[in-house]
């Protein structure tokens, strides 16, 4: 007896449509990663692909990132899990990531990516692949409670998971950190799970319907971006070298302007407030702190590094702009 493709003992057919997303999502990853570039080099203020609609974006992107790795898990691993093939891309995965942490360690020492997009993702994996063999009621109560639990702490309740014990980097990639150390890509698991389980949960429901060969039947396999999120990870590595590379040569042969040092102050002082506090409290802290750093004459001193922000005379005006606040 021939098994067909929609009955859920068959391995699923591979969809042209979701690989056409998957590279859809990569070149909107490549210009954001370019808007990154071109403020490391110095063409945009300081702090501006980490705020406003660029952080909505950025975000935005991995969410879809994560969905689309939660339905291609399950597809790879219906009706059994293969565990070859899925040792052989976690395997590359999580080299992928180390090589990114050594990298950016030996770069940029002080926002280093300890736990980014790619060491969420081969986590995940683990992580998906044993869920995916519970029954899809309980699948489904999951995914329920991860959704609730991101609601509360990020609308309901600001900050209710978070605590100061998880904040070392041995801890802080579980998402549960009050104050994180910087890093130039921080994707925790909490709450970047919740796209992945809805991918897994929506995958898992769909293969009982028999939506999968539907969607594989409208073809859209052939295009460039489906070729190119069939090779998602290779565009990963490959792709920031050459733009970082583009960004530096239009640097130098259109040297950007000087900037703004208080803009950039102020620009930068507000991403960091904003991991823990609303932006609307936040513009008034740095404007606050701005002011007083201007008025005692360190704004320059603390701006070229000659002042650290350990220093007492910074800790002091913090907690003055700090007590202020309304």
């Amino acid at each position: 007896m021939t098994v067909s493709a929609t009955e859920p003992s068959a391995r699923p057919p591979r969809i042209g449509l979701l690989d056409t997303l998957r590279g859809a999502a990569l070149i909107a990853m490549a210009t954001y990663h370019f808007t990154w570039d071109l403020e490391f080099v110095g063409y945009l203020t300081p702090g501006t692909a980490e705020t406003g609609l660029l952080k909505l974006y950025a975000r935005a992107i991995a969410s879809t990132f994560l969905f689309i790795v939660g339905i291609s898990l399950v597809l790879a691993n219906t009706p059994e899990t293969r565990w070859r093939s899925f040792w052989k891309r976690f395997g590359m995965i999580a080299a992928a990531s180390v090589v990114i942490s050594a990298a950016t360690y030996f770069f940029m020492p002080g926002e280093w990516i300890f736990f980014g997009i790619l060491h969420c993702i081969a986590i995940l994996s683990i992580i998906g692949v044993l869920v995916l063999r519970l029954p899809l009621p309980l699948i489904i109560a999951i995914t329920a409670a991860a959704v609730v639990a991101w609601i509360a702490d990020t609308w309901v309740s600001p900050g209710l998971l978070r605590w100061p014990l998880f904040n070392p980097r041995y801890l802080a990639w579980i998402g549960f950190a009050d104050m994180p150390q910087r890093s130039n890509d921080y994707v925790p698991l909490f709450p970047w799970m919740v796209p992945f389980l809805l991918g897994l949960t929506s995958a898992s429901v769909a293969l009982k319907t028999g939506l999968p060969a539907k969607l594989a039947a409208l073809g859209t396999g052939s295009s460039l971006l489906a070729k190119a999120g069939r090779h998602s990870l290779a565009f990963y590595l490959i792709h920031q070298p050459v733009l970082i590379a583009i960004a530096f040569g239009l640097s130098y042969i259109v040297p950007p302007a000087k900037p703004d040092p208080v803009a950039g102050y102020l620009q930068q002082c507000n991403v960091s407030c904003s991991l823990q506090e609303g932006e609307a409290l936040c513009r008034s802290f740095c404007q606050c702190t701005l002011e007083k750093l201007q008025a005692q004459n360190l704004f320059t001193p603390f701006q070229t590094g000659e002042i650290k922000a350990d220093d007492g005379r910074i800790l002091g005006l913090a907690s003055e702009c700090s007590v202020d606040q309304p």
